[in-house]
This record gives structure tokens, sequence and C-alpha cells, in this order.
């Protein structure tokens, strides 16, 4: 279902999931002043809100809401949930699970902004940081960063070989790992492979959950800006890697293009 911010509010359905995306969770509380009588069952309902107050996300991260059971008046707990910000934002609700809903912006919140999400009588709110952006051009093999806009770091990279290309689209950073160990059992190759590997990385940067990262590649740095070696992540150098590993947030987007 797609639903639209107007004057800075908007209601719905949720979609997508950060389970690892940001490390506390918020359980809503009703304002100051306000009884118990005036909560609804389903704020009572509510487990947990994330991102949770206080905390500092990418321009991308999504609103989750989580319920302590299954839900089964959806359109009621879609009627319930508001969000608002300093700018109307289009986006899509999808429901994960009977208990889990979530929403997305389409392109991205304002950056430096505040976005207050109400459920019922309960109201928690977050703040975005800068605009993050690293573009990935696969053919001119670069990996290119703006903040706010403004074109800030270009980097040689190494993206996917013939056979484990990296995958083209929108993305947003799912987790940060300061290290990391890339398997390649995880993406069904075995380890006796002529294409199997076991590496210790740092500055991994995930960005799907089949396994792509952005991520330190010293072994690769002879091949950045000229070739793609990869199994389908973005390879950096450790330099290049460790800068873009400590100015992203979660949440931030990612863009492969071809």
């Amino acid at each position: 279902m797609r639903t639209a911010v107007e004057g800075g509010l908007v209601h719905g359905t949720l979609r997508g999931l950060f389970v690892l995306a940001v490390t506390a969770a918020a359980v809503v509380a009703p304002p100051v002043g306000s009884g118990a009588a005036e909560s609804t069952s389903i704020d009572r309902k509510v487990a947990m809100v994330r991102p949770g107050p206080e905390q500092v996300v990418g321009v991308g991260h999504p609103v989750m809401v989580g319920f302590s059971g299954p839900v089964e008046d959806r359109a009621a707990a879609e009627r319930s949930i508001a969000v608002s910000t300093s700018r109307p934002v289009e986006g899509e609700f999808t429901w994960l699970t009977d208990s889990f809903v979530e929403w997305n912006p389409d392109g991205f919140w304002p950056a430096h902004s505040t976005v207050t999400v109400r459920i019922g009588g309960m109201k928690t709110d977050f703040t975005t940081g800068a605009a993050v952006v690293g573009v990935a051009d696969v053919s001119a093999h670069t990996f290119t960063v703006s903040i706010d806009d403004q074109v800030v770091r270009e980097m040689p990279a190494s993206m996917g070989k013939p056979g484990f290309e990296t995958p083209v689209g929108t993305f947003k950073v799912l987790e940060k790992q300061r290290n990391v160990v890339f398997d390649s059992r995880t993406i069904g190759i075995p380890l006796d492979d002529p294409e199997g590997y076991l590496i210790d990385g740092e500055y991994g940067v995930r960005v799907t959950w089949g396994g792509v990262y952005i991520h330190s590649a010293p072994w690769s740095v002879g091949s950045q800006g000229s070739a793609n070696v990869s199994h389908g992540c973005i390879n950096l150098s450790p330099e290049n890697a460790e800068w873009y590993f400590s100015t992203v947030q979660v949440g931030d987007p990612v863009i492969v293009q071809s």
C-alpha cells in the first residue's frame, strides 16, 4: 500500500526488515499527563519502535513497529500509526509478520531533521543525520560518496566479476561490522571449490542480507579502479573503507549502477 505524508503527516501499512540495523529499540510511552484510560488496545500491544529516541540514523532508514502478539485488525493498527517530519514524504508500508510492520520512505527523509512517530496516544522520535549517499559505478570501477548533495570522495573500487555480478539498484546500509568473516559457504560455494574463500575482513558495511558488503579489500587494491574481481561485494582500499565505515550511518542509501 502506498501512502504519502501530507502537511508532514502519514498514515498507513509498513515494508523491508532491518532486524540488526539499530542496536536499541524504543517502547513508546504515553505523553505526560495522559491516563491509562486514554490508551487504546493497539497502544497496549506495541512492544517496540525503531529507531528509538535520540538515535541518529541514515536518511533512508525505515520506521519499524513490533507488537507483542499477532494483530487481528491490521487496518486499525495501520490507522493508529502516524509519522511526521519537516516536509512531505511518500512511502510504503508492509506487514512482515502478523506482529511486525514497517514503513519505508520513497526517496529519503530530510537530512538533519526529526521524525516523529505516534501510535494512538503514544509518541517517540528519532533524528536523521547528513545525507550520505554512495554510488557504485560498475563499469567505471568507482565508488563515489556525496554528503548533503556535495561529492566529497571518489574512490577506486572493484565490484563483482562475471558470474558474481554486484546487484544493480538502490539499497540501504543494513548494518556495520568492524570485523567480519567472509565465508563462501554462505553463498553456496564450498571452501574446496576454486572460487571458495574464508577471509577475515574489516570495515564491513552490509547492503544486502544476501551477503553484499562494501569493505576493505587489500588483496584487490591492484584491480580497484580498473577491473571487477570480487564475488559481488564492493571492494575498497583499507584507507577508503575505513573512511566510509566511519562516515556512513545505518539506513544511508547505496546506489549501484551499471
